[in-house]
């Protein structure tokens, strides 16, 4: 499994990052041809379940994923949450984390440990280094920096 860390700080208040992260349905307008469609009624919570579907006619696969840990940010309390990646082609897991900074702020990591089914191991640091750009570039938008 490929394992990447993004982390980025942004001004806003850790609450509006949070809501922003895990805005699933967002996901899919940043990430190039992607649809994100949720599966299960919102709000966000533990349980829900969505898909992001990847590619182009024929060349398309679906990216199924369950939140497992819902942790929304609380005053003295980082926000934390956890998805686990099960669909036939991509696998692994992904946790968000938003911490409230001193000064104003937040900072906000995403940590992915990802496989991809079919794809030896040797190419693992080629899937750590694109999704490190991608979900930098996905992060970005979101939080408009």
């Amino acid at each position: 499994m490929s394992l990447f860390r993004v982390e980025r700080r942004s001004g806003l208040p850790a609450e509006e990052v949070w809501r922003r992260l895990t805005d699933f349905r967002a996901h899919g307008r940043l990430v190039p041809l992607t649809r994100t469609r949720l599966l299960t009624p919102g709000p966000t919570r533990t349980g829900t379940r969505f898909v992001a579907r990847t590619g182009i006619g024929r060349f398309a696969f679906d990216d199924l994923m369950e939140v497992v840990v819902w942790e929304p940010p609380a005053p003295g309390r980082p926000g934390r949450c956890r998805l686990e990646k099960r669909g036939r082609v991509v696998l692994g897991h992904a946790v968000i984390e938003v911490y409230e900074l001193r000064d104003g702020g937040a900072r906000a990591v995403w940590v992915e440990e990802l496989r991809l089914r079919g794809v030896p191991g040797v190419f693992d640091p080629v899937l750590a280094l694109a999704g490190r750009r991608l979900f930098g570039r996905a992060m970005e938008g979101l939080l408009g920096i």
